[in-house]
């Protein structure tokens, strides 16, 4: 599906979307479709999309909040489909919505969208259970700023044997280049797709950061210190890819363990965090519990945590970032979690779906070893009846086979 692009003074680029035909699906079903994602991720372009025939209404707007918080049955007098913008800023108006489609279950009547996960908002006391159905908007894929209009290349894996695996990733029709280019400007459309110099764009975060630090995060909850809420952003950039040991970034950035366990709630919330869980079902050995930290996108982390130079954890936190936009419009939905043990045995990434895992390593480096998938060979055996196979991303140009069931594949060739 093609979305049109007007943001700012950019021309009218077409890109797809990979959410674009779940939204659409929602729509056919649901009274009430809701678009959540990071602000800038274009959750407003794709709304007016799928709403063509529905009033298009800001939240944005102070007058158009006003009204809402005031009046929320008159803010929905104002037409029969509505789409209303960045709704969590009026949260009392979810529950008119309610009403009104317990009325008129009416398919597509309202799509909404919003910068902050409704479903985990402490002030928000409505979900829509049963009425509405849920769309996330990541920041764009590779294969999205290709004009693809997809997620990588999981569905074919997780359709094939291990055995046809490398015919499968040869067979992919995508140019190769360098992941360090792709992970400084992230995925955001416009420092993606628009800007072009390393100083427009870090204009461009500068400004991301004030407006959700001055006005996004303050209507979301009170923090004190808008400097410690800096610090701790700039301290869990630096750990992307590590275990989040709450009480550790405290003793760094002296901060109570509270105190950041708040903060890490409100980043999570307001989709700029990803918290990933372990994987941890295993009945002879001692597993890691703890989730790792992400980023939902690597251009921002570069930039929160002022490195010189992407790392090999921001390859990971790529490789997550459409592992999540790809999973968040598949179905049956994967889950996505790392894997630890507690003797240091460690995978990257599980994709897990029903009587299915698939253990991903990612590694940075453009040659690789038959040791490097040694970790992957532990998961291998520990599930022999769920994960088939195991696959390595790096950054080399050949497909190889590591075993009967491992494959390494450039990156390129699967995201």
């Amino acid at each position: 599906m093609i979305i049109t692009y007007s943001m700012g003074d950019m021309q009218n680029d077409l890109l797809p979307r990979a959410a674009a035909e779940p939204a659409l699906a929602m729509l056919r079903v649901f009274p009430v479709t809701v678009v959540t994602g990071a602000r800038q991720t274009g959750k407003s372009t794709l709304a007016r999309m799928l709403g063509t025939r529905h009033r298009y209404l800001t939240l944005d707007d102070v007058l158009l909040r006003d009204l809402a918080v005031r009046d929320p049955e008159g803010f929905l007098d104002q037409a029969d489909r509505l789409i209303i913008d960045e709704v969590q800023h009026a949260p009392d108006l979810l529950l008119a919505v309610k009403r009104r489609v317990d009325e008129q279950r009416e398919p597509g009547r309202y799509i909404l969208t919003g910068s902050s996960n409704l479903l985990l908002q402490r002030n928000v006391s409505e979900s829509l259970a049963g009425r509405a159905g849920y769309v996330s908007l990541a920041p764009l894929t590779r294969r999205e700023q290709l004009g693809f209009g997809s997620g990588g290349a999981w569905p074919e894996l997780l359709r094939e044997s291990p055995v046809r695996w490398a015919d499968v990733l040869q067979a992919q029709s995508v140019p190769s280049e360098a992941w360090q280019p792709l992970a400084r400007p992230g995925g955001y459309p416009v420092p993606a797709y628009r800007l072009q110099s390393d100083e427009d764009r870090a204009a461009w975060f500068a400004g991301y950061v004030a407006t959700y630090l001055e006005r996004d995060l303050r209507q979301l909850s009170a923090v004190a210190g808008l400097a410690d809420f800096r610090r701790l952003m700039a301290a869990l950039c630096l750990r992307t890819g590590g275990l989040l040991n709450q009480a550790e970034i405290g003793r760094d950035i002296a901060l109570p363990a509270t105190t950041v366990q708040r903060y890490v709630n409100l980043l999570e919330v307001s989709y700029q965090l990803v918290r990933l869980p372990a994987y941890h079902i295993n009945r002879t050995r001692r597993m890691i519990k703890a989730a790792k930290v992400y980023w939902t996108d690597a251009g921002l982390a570069l930039h929160l945590s002022g490195e010189p130079a992407p790392r090999g954890a921001h390859l990971e936190n790529l490789v997550l970032a459409d592992l999540l936009a790809w999973s968040s419009a598949a179905g049956p939905r994967p889950l996505i979690s790392h894997w630890r043990t507690a003797t240091g045995a460690e995978v990257d990434f599980v994709v897990e779906l029903p009587e299915q895992l698939l253990p991903i390593e990612v590694k940075a480096a453009a040659r690789i070893r038959s040791d490097d998938a040694r970790h992957l060979r532990t998961f291998l055996a520990d599930y022999p009846e769920q994960a088939r196979g195991g696959l390595l991303l790096y950054a080399g140009d050949e497909v190889i086979r590591l075993g009967r069931n491992i494959v390494a594949s450039p990156w390129h060739r699967v995201i």
